[in-house]
């Protein structure tokens, strides 16, 4: 029979370091890869790792359940080959070249290599052993472990109870292969067996199967596949799966078993605070418990192939998945980047087809960022070609900028699309959102449409009475997922919405809301200790159970005209309780309740709202003035202490009042007399380099407009284009130069 240890220690070593002990699964990126700067370390490091002596009469194999971009494997110092990609199951065959005692396996492992995606892509690529990592020995026969990562059998479940299973023995003649069917609990439902060939196909029926009937009724079969000779069971292995019927209408939505089922989900990273990648199962679990409390019923694993622990979680939890490799923001020219995709597309489906959670196979995220070309229309077609060849199954989909235009030949590429649209965060409004998707649903009425991303990001720290965009308030992050709530909801024919992201997550570029090295969308935060306010709006659509939620809790300290409360709830009345005084009842309009001009007493105030049974409680401080630690600070996102470096004078930007700077929204300098001067200027600061790639499919006005609600700064920051503090207050005092109109200037 087969025997797995898990290898749980390393000696580890960047180039030119000495090795020191580490615990696996480990990355070298926890810190440095969460802290800013876009500095984290990316190359080649090496892993020693002792290996357990050999079993007689069996094989060896070792199996990585990921290491990224891409790892070479030495066993005793012979070279047992590579793989290229980071998220996906891989094995080598160590039997010719184990000695019976003292065998040490060598991997250099790399996360800056080139022609494996992502390449780039607005989170960190931790680097390392970053799953478990596993010493295998069978017998001679088994099913075969070197089958695309996969368990090297695949079952394929019809609603019907029509059970097939393909199975891959390896050096098997004279073997049988049986397989078992069991429910839930365990009972035998179906078996059958046949002589082992190389591939061996076996049928059964399961007579009126429980069906996966998502959450609360994910009902899961298990199949007992074993090779058998003589009597005796040589290497066996066992897949959940489940029984399950979908599609998508395009103006229904998505429909699971026959009836109509809304897929309302979230996105999720899967790094954590200070471990990066190398989370384990305590981990998985504490993210599966977070998103089913909110209410998901669906879920996108962006933006590369997750755990096996997650989608089991999925399964076991009936959600729907999304499941995607990481073909994203830049398409690299070129056989080897392109062969990249369809490898990292056929472990993808090979490693994960058995999980009755995933309904849906992404092949791509934001490809046009750099303009379409033929050459990634024909990868994008052989992509979905491919996935379809391997699991006709299930449906194609793929995640496309906003910018992505109706007529586009990428709208048509695969089974159903989706677009990533941020209005109300980067440009435009909340408000803006609803006609944009009734124009996309206009121009493509029989094409089935979601929303793969929005969102918008908060800090705790931040608060404010009246949320603007980009304050980085928990109050208009609120703000925003309430619009988007109701923008969805008369909407019936979106067959999913995403909200991006669950979580908090490393992106070490980034420097924004007075926070290096993070995107802040998430509901909950980065260490998973908290959730934002945002989080329950969500909890309050999405869930049965009673429920209220007294929001602004951090935003403590409050003035005349900040003393507005807001409750969210799924109950048809809420009571308001003061200082152990009832203080009004409201019935929430579209899950939200605000009680206006709440008045609080000088000092500290208990507030105490309760709906339908449940409660909630928080204090609240009355105070004379606005509290200025609410407040991001103007410059935050702007490095301070500048001087310059001929004079030694300090470089200062200036704020005069009538006056544009830095801070106005760059579409106001677009509408404004005299605008088109510096805005050539703008242009020319951030202006990719002369030999980058142009970007067809997207006109400058196309770029522009997606930016408009957007401050200057903000725009440059964005782009990431390397301009000195000096040209930054140069501009800064141009733009002062520049009386805004009248309107503006009020």
């Amino acid at each position: 029979m087969r025997n797995t240890v898990a290898l749980v220690s390393a000696r580890f070593a960047k180039p030119g370091q000495p090795f020191e002990s580490v615990a696996l699964p480990h990355t070298w990126n926890a810190l440095d890869g969460q802290d800013g700067g876009m500095d984290y370390f990316r190359g080649a490091c090496t892993y020693e790792i002792a290996l357990p002596p050999p079993t007689e009469g069996k094989r060896q194999f070792i199996e990585f359940a990921a290491a990224n971009h891409e790892a070479e494997v030495f066993l005793n110092g012979v070279r047992l080959g590579a793989h290229r990609g980071g998220f996906s199951t891989f094995r080598f065959e160590l039997t010719a070249h184990m000695r019976r005692a003292d065998n040490m396996l060598t991997v250099k492992a790399d996360n800056d290599a080139p022609d494996t995606y992502p390449q780039n892509a607005d989170f960190t690529f931790f680097g390392g052993l970053y799953r478990p990592i596993s010493f295998i020995e069978v017998a001679p026969a088994h099913f075969d472990l070197l089958k695309s990562g996969s368990a090297g059998v695949f079952v394929t479940p019809v609603v019907t109870g029509r059970t097939r299973v393909d199975a891959f023995p390896v050096d098997a003649a004279g073997c049988t292969v049986r397989v078992r069917l069991r429910d839930a609990a365990g009972n035998e439902v179906a078996t059958a067996q046949a002589p082992a060939e190389p591939h061996t196909v076996l049928e059964m029926l399961v007579e009126r199967p429980a069906l996966w009937n998502g959450p609360g009724a994910a009902r899961l079969y298990t199949a007992s596949v074993s090779l058998e000779k003589d009597g005796v069971t040589l290497d066996c292995v066992e897949q959940r799966y489940g029984y399950r019927s979908f599609h998508v209408d395009p103006e229904r939505g998505f429909f699971l078993n026959g009836v109509r089922h809304p897929l309302h989900g979230v996105c999720r990273h899967q790094d954590r605070q200070d471990m990066g990648w190398a989370i384990g199962e305590k981990e998985h679990r504490e993210d599966m418990a977070w998103i089913r409390r909110m209410g998901a019923n669906s879920i996108r694993l962006a933006h590369y192939q997750h755990s096996q622990v997650f989608y089991d979680l999925c399964d076991e939890s009936g959600l729907v998945v999304w499941a995607e490799i990481p073909y994203i923001s830049r398409h690299i020219p070129g056989e080897v980047a392109r062969e990249n995709t369809l490898s990292q597309m056929r472990e993808l489906i090979a490693q994960n087809y058995h999980h009755p959670s995933i309904c849906f196979w992404g092949i791509g995220n934001e490809l046009t960022m750099g303009g379409e070309s033929e050459e990634l229309y024909q990868n994008l077609c052989a992509l979905n070609a491919l996935a379809k060849e391997l699991d006709p199954s299930r449906l194609t989909t793929m995640a496309h900028l906003s910018m992505v235009k109706p007529e586009s030949p990428h709208s048509t590429i695969t089974d159903v699309q989706a677009y990533n649209i941020y209005l109300g965060w980067y440009g435009g409004e909340i408000a803006d959102n609803g006609p944009f998707l009734d124009h996309l649903h206009q121009r493509q009425p029989d094409r089935p449409i979601a929303v793969s991303e929005y969102g918008a990001d908060a800090l705790l720290s931040w608060h404010s009475a009246e949320p603007k965009n980009h304050d980085y308030t928990e109050e208009y992050q609120a703000l925003y997922h309430e619009g988007m709530l109701k923008t969805f909801a008369s909407r019936p024919w979106l067959w999913a919405t995403y909200e991006w992201n669950m979580f908090d997550f490393a992106a070490d570029a980034r420097d924004e809301g007075g926070c290096r090295g993070r995107n802040n969308k998430g509901l909950v935060t980065y260490d998973r200790k908290t959730c934002k306010d945002a989080f329950f709006i969500y909890q309050a659509y999405w869930t049965q159970e009673p429920m209220v939620r007294l929001c602004g809790r951090r935003f403590a300290k409050r003035a005349p005209g900040q003393r507005d409360v807001k409750v969210y709830s799924n109950c048809a009345s809420v009571a308001l309780w003061l200082n152990g005084a009832p203080l009004a009842t409201l019935q929430p309009v579209d899950h939200v309740c605000v009680f206006r001009n709440v008045p609080l007493q000088s000092g500290e105030n208990q507030l105490v709202a309760i709906a339908d049974g449940a409660r909630d409680e928080m204090t609240l401080f009355g105070v004379n003035e606005p509290c200025a630690e609410y407040d991001l600070p103007a410059d935050s996102i702007v490095a301070g202490n500048w001087f310059d470096e001929e004079s030694g004078e300090p470089l200062v930007l200036h704020y005069p009042a009538g006056r544009f700077s830095i801070r106005d929204a760059l579409g106001a300098l677009m509408d404004a007399p005299g605008g088109e001067a510096m805005l050539e200027e703008i242009r020319a600061l951030i202006a990719p380099p002369a030999n980058a790639p142009k970007r067809p499919g997207f006109s400058e006005k196309d770029l522009w407009k997606m930016v408009r609600g957007m401050s200057i700064l903000q725009v440059i920051r964005m782009t990431r284009a390397k301009i000195t503090p000096a040209q930054l207050v140069a501009l800064n005092q141009r733009l002062n130069a520049l009386e805004k109109p009248a309107a503006d200037a009020e």
